[in-house]
């Protein structure tokens, strides 16, 4: 098999849930650059309105569909537009998700006190967030017996983080369910129905740029500090850090690979902080 041949996703179709966010931006633009048609859900039409443009300059075929992600029939909807447009699915990205600063304990939140409505947010948001549109889109996948799909883990899902954990337990359960519906479709469906998920490490985002950068003037917070300083490659990762291993997964190549979560942060796991 031909280099081009290992990673030929041409004519493929790639929906991102969170589309237009700073992550899966970034995914679908390499998706698109590779052949791949792609199809954004995300809340935020504005957004989606600019990465859209950005992938007709480019010559990359594209569609966008407002979506809720955590109302199932928003998410039908969205399925039916993109069968209608194109026929299929093929690759499904779960990315829609992130943390709130009132899920977040510190100095003058306590965990007693932690509001049930903001935990109850980020645990939906990330977990059934996921699980909603795998079955949604999953069920097309099984009806044509072929689908690549891909969550967003965290590696706060593997050891969990001091002050996020709802973010945390959100997570675990997506590694979780990513290995349960691994086997699920396998058992039931089609063996060329794939469920893998990655596990980024730090990176700087919207979401928790509170957390590690100081409002006034950007510097890091000790919290920030920390990471870095058990980060053996030294820095943040960038959204771009993350797309080598998506295109991995995505491609013809990785057809054996199947209920995994792939750490991508930077070594900051196999550091102990000796």
């Amino acid at each position: 098999m031909s280099r081009n041949e290992l990673f030929d996703i041409t004519g493929q179709v790639a929906v991102l849930t969170g589309g237009a966010g700073v992550l899966c931006a970034e995914m679908a633009l390499s998706l698109g650059r590779a052949g791949a048609k792609v199809v954004l859900l995300d809340i935020g039409e504005e957004a989606m309105e600019g990465l859209s443009q950005k992938l007709d300059g480019e010559g990359i075929e594209n569609l966008s569909i407002k979506t809720n992600v955590l109302d199932k029939s928003s998410i039908e909807e969205a399925a039916r537009k993109t069968l209608d447009a194109f026929g299929r699915v093929d690759i499904l990205i779960n990315g829609a998700g992130g943390n709130k600063p009132a899920a977040t304990t510190g100095p003058d939140k306590p965990f007693f006190d932690m509001p049930e409505d903001a935990v109850k947010w980020v645990f939906d948001l990330n977990f059934m967030g996921t699980f909603l549109v795998c079955q949604v889109f999953g069920k097309y996948m099984a009806e044509q017996k072929s689908g690549n799909i891909i969550n967003i883990s965290s590696m706060n899902a593997i050891t969990p983080l001091t002050k996020i954990p709802a973010y945390s337990a959100a997570k675990a359960a997506v590694s979780n369910f990513t290995q349960w519906l691994a086997v699920h479709v396998s058992h039931h469906y089609s063996t060329d129905i794939r469920v893998n998920a990655i596990a980024p490490g730090f990176l700087l985002t919207d979401q928790n740029r509170f957390l590690l950068t100081n409002k006034e003037d950007g510097s890091l917070t000790d919290r920030g500090k920390t990471i870095i300083d058990h980060t053996p490659a030294g820095r943040f990762g960038d959204p771009e850090d993350l797309v080598s291993t998506i295109m991995w997964l995505v491609a013809p190549s990785s057809k054996f690979v199947h209920g995994i979560v792939v750490p991508i942060d930077g070594g900051f796991s196999a550091f102990s902080g000796v």
